[in-house]
């Protein structure tokens, strides 16, 4: 007997869980992964769930095997999906790039641990965020998302797979191995409440699509493979019609149409969280489990007298550009504290450009982030 694809209510629920039930939610019907701490379970939640759904749950022989699976299944017309962490990652960018040239829709969950190579396989690290923009060759467009809790595992995970479908592109969960671990309430709204993107389909004959052939929004529509359309898909630069085009003049309208489809829909797109930023002096950029430890490290610096504001990213890719450099104006300086040796503190340099100062505060990959040190470096941007 079939379960329900949503488990309405309150849960007490692991964030993994919760990721792989916002899948399922979003209308996930294919996973396919290989296990890895710690990002394992997410595949032992979908390899439960799923056949309980009337889905598909493939154990691959590496993280090669299944962002290619997650590929082909996207082109058999069902939603599908994969979780990793450092080392799969890397192993999928190969193909999260083929994913971007074909236009394929897909998301991959990466709870981020402490690298490089095999590194720290049961602690936290934010270590792939930079990967997750530019890990596979070639410019491309990319979205990721950066969840703090359980509940944003599970809410993230149906914002993914929308923008997967809308956008046509493989979609980043970048959460980290404290929020994957993490066990809070998450709660799961009605299936009626929560709102499923669907990808655009071909309207007119079959015998006139055109694969590549964009419509205002930049957006080609996507046809399904078997339903009698020509389905023309290859890695290689290509016209319209999806033929190799191994050309400056096909690569330079493509690319810039592929780039364009995500950076011109940016505010759209574009997620993020304020607190205290209306009269703050001192900006603090965070996401992930570090935006719980910058909170209160500003909720100690606003005891102290010092005007001090959070800007959480909620989606790392897009940055969010406008709003950053909004903030920076004025202000006497921006924190960006993260566990890695300075990352996305890298792009706040590049937005605020020379705004207001910029300086990173460095957590070590294997530990919890403490208050103090933001804190810390809050009182030395405000003297």
């Amino acid at each position: 007997m079939l379960r329900p694809r949503v488990l309405t209510g309150t849960h007490f629920m692991h964030g993994d869980f919760a990721a792989a039930e916002g899948g399922l939610a979003a209308g996930c019907n294919f996973f396919a992964g290989y296990p890895i701490t710690p990002a394992t379970e997410v595949a032992e939640r979908m390899a439960s769930r799923l056949p309980e759904v009337g889905g598909i749950y493939i154990q691959m022989e590496d993280e090669l095997g299944s962002m290619a699976a997650i590929l082909g299944a996207s082109c058999a017309g069902i939603k599908s999906m994969t979780s990793t962490s450092g080392p799969g990652f890397s192993l999928m960018m190969e193909n999260i790039g083929l994913g971007a040239m074909m236009e394929v829709p897909t998301v991959v969950v990466n709870i981020q641990r402490g690298g490089p190579s095999t590194g720290l396989p049961t602690l936290v690290g934010q270590q792939d965020m930079m990967q997750a923009r530019w890990g596979s060759h070639g410019d491309y467009p990319i979205i990721a998302y950066t969840p703090a809790s359980p509940q944003e595992c599970f809410d993230l995970a149906i914002e993914a797979f929308n923008a997967a479908e809308k956008f046509r592109t493989p979609v980043l969960l970048m959460a980290d191995e404290i929020v994957g671990h993490m066990t809070e309430k998450v709660i799961i709204p009605e299936e009626e409440e929560i709102q499923v993107v669907e990808r655009k389909h071909p309207k007119g004959k079959p015998i006139d699509y055109i694969p590549y052939q964009a419509d205002e929004d930049l957006i080609p529509p996507m046809a399904i493979a078997g339903e009698g359309y020509k389905v023309r898909m290859t890695g290689l630069t290509h016209d319209e019609k999806g033929r190799p085009a191994i050309n400056a003049e096909a690569q330079g309208p493509l690319l810039k149409r592929l780039l364009d489809k995500v950076n011109t829909h940016a505010s759209e797109i574009v997620k993020y969280e304020e607190m205290d930023t209306e009269d703050a002096d001192v900006i603090v950029i965070s996401y992930g489990i570090t935006s719980r430890c910058a909170r209160r490290a500003v909720e100690l610096a606003r005891k102290e007298g010092i005007k001090a504001g959070m800007f959480r990213l909620i989606t790392a890719w897009p940055f969010p550009e406008d709003e950053v450099r909004k903030l920076a104006e004025g202000a006497k300086g921006v924190i960006v504290p993260e566990i890695n040796y300075g990352q996305m503190v890298t792009e706040a340099e590049r937005v605020v450009c020379g705004r207001a100062p910029v300086k990173g505060v460095t957590y070590v990959p294997g530990t919890l982030p403490d208050p103090t040190a933001t804190l810390h470096a809050i009182k030395e941007v405000a003297k």
